[in-house]
């Protein structure tokens, strides 16, 4: 499991790379990540959309340095390619988003000062 929360190297990367677009990358990051936890409860029942999706979030949280966020989603869609769906933890996934995503609006800010 990653140490860090949010790796703020990544963050720092996307933002020199993406210049004044980098707000709407975020904007368009959480819109598109609480689509797909929102969507979560209906695929649960179907190991493989389940899969797709935690893959999905996986991808999204790495490209934005949601460190933890990423690896527990990297952790259940294994448990999901490996049919184990009842292993996988909805409600601790979402609360990790959101806890993620409050210290990544506060770090944000703080580097703004």
């Amino acid at each position: 499991m990653v140490d860090t929360v949010i790796d703020w190297a990544q963050v720092d990367e996307l933002r020199a790379d993406m210049g004044d677009a980098f707000p709407d990358v975020v904007k368009v990051f959480i819109q598109e990540v609480e689509e797909a936890l929102a969507s979560l409860t209906a695929a649960a029942a179907d190991a493989t959309t389940l899969a797709e999706t935690l893959h999905f979030l996986k991808g999204a949280a790495l490209n934005l340095g949601f460190s933890q966020f990423a690896d527990a989603c990297a952790t259940a869609e294994n448990d999901a390619h490996a049919g184990q769906t009842e292993t996988i933890d909805l409600d601790a996934i979402r609360a990790l988003y959101a806890s993620s995503l409050k210290e990544f609006q506060i770090g944000l800010a703080q580097r703004a000062a």
